[in-house]
């Protein structure tokens, strides 16, 4: 069954109700990243392992941590409640919001160290947040809503397949020489376009077109959520919370918006100043994440070596 193409103005109806949603998510993304971070590393190196090994024995004791599923569990609620936000806003107005996920980390790590954020890290935290800001409502007033046709999922399902072949070939070759920004970058890529297939597939199921396709993007989805979340886990095994959490509060949006630009055309109707409003909101947002990811790294790690 096909429905009228005609675009839906992002802030028609009810779609405003994708933003709180999606902002939520981003606190839990952020809380379970720190929760899965703080079991993996209370458990360090297993035996007979180098430091930053990912294997089934590890993996198994971490399913006996509460923490480590609590962590679990939250995440797992923020993809609820990201997919909760997509039924109802465009992908390029709610995705971007997954950058609160950083300021929330950087706020929970200064109160669990006991350190201020300082003055750097403050103003990293206000070019976050004045920059994803500034990109939603810019978004919120120029996308739309779109009819997703066989042509949108297929585009999308081909680069997924060039993605998780190009990554299944780095992994099984230099995987020893991987680095955590590796690691987080191929996750981050992965993630994006889970929040491209959610939104496609939760269109069709209420386009009423939801056949074969549709189930194969399901299937898609589901292989690049578990291969994300596996290289994000070695991630962790390498980097810092704060590394993991700005990789892909940089790279998850990125992916999924120009996924939605692009291939979607949620934003065809936009103005040419909405999409210079959309780069520079974009590069304060990026700013703040690089610095903010550059100013905490070194505090975390000082006191473990002075002790």
């Amino acid at each position: 069954m096909m429905i009228d193409s005609a675009a839906v103005p992002a802030l028609a109806s009810i779609h405003w109700l994708g933003i709180p949603i999606a902002a939520a998510g981003a606190v839990l993304l952020a809380l379970g990243t720190l929760f899965q971070h703080k079991s993996i590393d209370d458990q360090g190196p297993a035996p007979g392992r180098a430091a930053g090994s990912m294997g089934g024995g590890r993996l198994q004791a971490l399913l006996r941590k509460p923490v480590w599923l609590g962590g679990t569990a939250m995440l797992a609620a923020a993809i609820l409640l990201q997919l909760t936000s997509l039924r109802f806003s465009p992908l390029i107005v709610v995705q971007p919001i997954g950058a609160v996920a950083l300021v929330v980390t950087t706020l929970a790590t200064a109160r669990t160290t006991r350190r201020s954020p300082g003055r750097r890290a403050l103003t990293a935290v206000a070019l976050c947040v004045a920059g994803v800001g500034a990109f939603v409502a810019v978004a919120a007033v120029s996308a739309q809503d779109v009819e997703i046709s066989d042509r949108h999922l297929i585009t999308i399902l081909a680069l997924l397949g060039i993605v998780l072949a190009a990554l299944g070939t780095g992994f099984g070759r230099w995987r020893h020489r991987w680095s955590a920004v590796i690691f987080t970058s191929g996750a981050g890529i992965l993630f994006g376009f889970v929040a491209a297939l959610a939104k496609t597939v939760i269109a069709r199921l209420f386009q009423g077109d939801f056949e074969w396709l549709s189930l194969t993007c399901l299937a898609g989805l589901v292989i690049a959520a578990l291969s994300g979340t596996f290289l994000v886990q070695n991630a962790h095994t390498r980097g810092t919370p704060e590394l993991v959490v700005a990789g892909l509060t940089v790279i998850d949006p990125l992916v999924a918006v120009t996924i939605g630009i692009a291939i979607l055309g949620e934003a065809d109707t936009a103005p040419p100043m909405a999409f210079v409003a959309f780069v520079l909101a974009g590069a304060t947002a990026v700013t703040g994440v690089i610095l903010l990811a550059t100013v905490k790294t070194s505090p975390a790690t000082t006191p473990a070596t002075t002790r």
